[in-house]
């Protein structure tokens, strides 16, 4: 007998659906171009200009990326079914990280469309980001992919809200592995990773992501018996300059 698949995973299969049904038919502008030479040919161009048309991965991850677009909301709403679909198989194939996939996002300005368009891409990125935390099939990790929503949305806030609800071992685990992921760039007093959209507040999202792992994330680590040098690096973000370096726990990190 065939096993229903998990809850997370229904909800992220209903979400995909429900973007291919909304942006289906989309397009680029009519009169959108970019650089022959550097992006790609005009037959290329042409099939952003022609609705549900599937895209060469390759041609995907160009459009994806390009940050030159004169509409660039406009090829965010023609290759969102396929690049959502890309980013949770782990095909997206970012340069650095896929803090980029959510530039890409934040780039079209998602949260400012009709609630009838933002809401599915809403959606996607909670389901998405769900699944992270609860499937232990789940292609991408769950550090990646929270970089990826908190770039898109210019914001931990919602995703960190999500963790807190989502409780169980593989949720613990998931918490214990980005922290070991990133305190060292959070000790140095520095973002996760670089924020690639310019209009995105790199303080104040730091400031709420040093908050909660003080709070919530610190307890939750003792809890769940995380590694004790772990607990140590993330209590030392709570202490500043001299403090924090000569804490006998300070792991030697140099910057």
């Amino acid at each position: 007998m065939r096993l229903a698949a998990p809850p997370a995973r229904r909800r992220l299969d209903a979400a995909l659906d429900d973007l291919s049904r909304t942006f289906r038919g989309m397009t680029a502008h009519p009169d959108e171009h970019n650089c022959e030479c550097h992006w790609g040919s005009a037959e290329e161009l042409a099939l952003l200009k022609t609705p549900d048309v599937e895209l060469e991965p390759d041609l995907l991850r160009r459009a994806w990326q390009a940050i030159d677009w004169s509409d660039h909301a406009a090829v965010l709403r023609r290759i969102l079914p396929q690049f959502a679909r890309s980013l949770v198989a782990g095909r997206a194939e970012p340069l650095f990280g896929l803090e980029e996939a959510g530039s890409c996002l934040a780039r079209g300005h998602w949260q400012k469309w009709p609630e009838e368009h933002a809401g599915p891409v809403r959606e996607f990125l909670h389901a998405w980001w769900a699944r992270s935390l609860t499937d232990p099939d789940a292609a991408v990790p769950a550090h990646e992919v929270l970089a990826a929503c908190a770039e898109a949305s210019g914001s931990f806030t919602p995703w960190l809200a999500d963790w807190e609800r989502s409780t169980g071992d593989l949720s613990d685990r998931r918490l214990a592995e980005t922290a070991a992921e990133w305190e060292y760039e959070l000790l140095g007093d520095n973002m996760p990773w670089s924020v690639h959209f310019y209009e995105l507040d790199e303080g104040r999202m730091r400031a709420e992501l040093v908050s909660w792992l003080l709070g919530h994330a610190a307890a939750r680590l003792r809890d769940s018996g995380a590694p004790t040098d772990l607990q140590h690096r993330i209590r030392l973000l709570g202490l500043t300059g001299e403090a924090r370096w000569t804490d006998p726990h300070w792991p030697g990190h140099r910057y």
